[in-house]
C-alpha cells in the first residue's frame, strides 16, 4: 500500500495539482480552440520538415561527398541546424503571433529548475548504472558516439558534442515547451498524454526498448516541466546521459589523432 501511495504521490497527485493551476472560462473556450488547433498544426509541419529536410539524406542529396575533412561533422551541423529551426525558431514565431502568448512563458524560466535540480540529479543517478552496463555491449561501442570521428581531433570532439546538446535544447523546449504550455489551458495535465505521442514516435528506428522508454520518459520529464514551469531539468537529463554515452563508448575508441575513427 505504502509504494501504490507513493506511485500515486507522483503521479495522479501532481496532474490533478497541474489541472488546479489550469485557467478555464467559458470565456477562454473559443481562444483555447484556435490556439490547439494552431499548436498541433504546427507540430505536424515541424516533424514533416524535419523529416524531409533535416536528415543526413537530405544532406547526402544537396551536398554530395566531396572527401573534404569535414564533410561528415557538416552533415550534423545541418542536422542540428534543423532542430533548432523546426523545434526552436518556428514554434516562436508561431507563440509570437498568437495573441496575449509570451515565449517566456513557455517554461524557458530557470527559476522552477534551481529548485527542483535536485529531482532531476537523482534521476540522473537512477540512470547512471544502466548507461555504464550497455557501454559494455559491442551494439552501444556500435553505435556510439554518433559522429564516429568524434576521436579524430578534440575540435571534432567538442564541436560534436555543441551540436548535440543544442538538439536536445532545441527538442525540449518544443516537446516540453512549446506543446506543454500551448495546450495547458485546453487540456491541462492531459497534454502530457498528447505530446508523448509525436516524443514517441521520433525514436521509431531506434531499437524498440529505448522507444518504449521514450514513452515513460516523456509522461516523467512532461509532468516536471508542468509542475516546474522549466525545461532545464530535462535539458540537463538528455546531455547529461548523452554526453556520459559519448564519453563512455570514447573509451572503447582508437587514441585521438590515430586516423582511426569509431566504429
Amino acid at each position: 500500500m505504502g509504494l501504490l501511495r507513493f506511485l500515486k504521490k507522483i503521479s495522479i497527485d501532481q496532474w490533478s495539482a497541474i489541472d488546479r493551476e489550469t485557467v478555464r472560462t467559458p470565456e477562454d473556450a473559443g481562444n483555447t480552440s484556435i490556439t490547439v488547433l494552431v499548436i498541433l498544426v504546427t507540430c505536424a509541419l515541424s516533424l514533416t520538415l524535419q523529416e524531409y529536410f533535416g536528415g543526413h539524406a537530405a544532406y547526402n542529396r544537396y551536398f554530395p561527398n566531396d572527401g573534404s575533412r569535414y564533410w561528415e561533422l557538416w552533415g550534423f551541423v545541418w542536422w542540428s541546424s534543423w532542430r533548432v529551426i523546426g523545434y526552436v525558431i518556428i514554434p516562436m514565431m508561431v507563440i509570437a503571433a498568437l495573441p496575449g502568448e509570451r515565449i517566456r512563458d513557455y517554461h524557458v524560466s530557470i527559476r522552477g529548475f534551481f529548485k527542483h535540480a535536485w529531482i532531476y540529479l537523482l534521476m540522473f543517478a537512477l540512470i547512471l548504472p544502466a548507461v555504464v552496463l550497455a557501454s559494455r555491449t559491442s551494439s552501444f561501442r556500435h553505435t556510439y558516439p554518433f559522429y564516429r570521428m568524434a576521436n579524430r581531433s578534440q575540435f571534432d570532439l567538442w564541436t560534436w558534442e555543441a551540436l548535440y546538446a543544442a538538439q536536445f535544447l532545441s527538442l525540449e523546449f518544443f516537446f516540453r515547451g512549446f506543446l506543454l504550455q500551448g495546450l495547458r489551458r485546453a487540456m491541462g495535465s492531459n497534454a502530457i498524454f498528447v505530446m508523448i505521442v509525436p516524443y514517441c514516435m521520433i525514436h521509431y528506428g531506434k531499437p524498440m526498448s529505448e522507444t518504449l522508454g521514450a514513452i515513460g520518459a516523456g509522461v516523467i520529464l512532461g509532468t516536471l516541466a508542468m509542475r516546474t514551469r522549466s525545461i532545464w531539468g530535462g535539458v540537463l537529463i538528455h546531455v547529461g546521459v548523452a554526453t556520459t554515452m559519448d564519453v563512455l563508448a570514447l573509451r572503447g575508441c582508437p587514441e585521438f589523432g590515430s586516423g582511426k575513427y569509431c566504429h
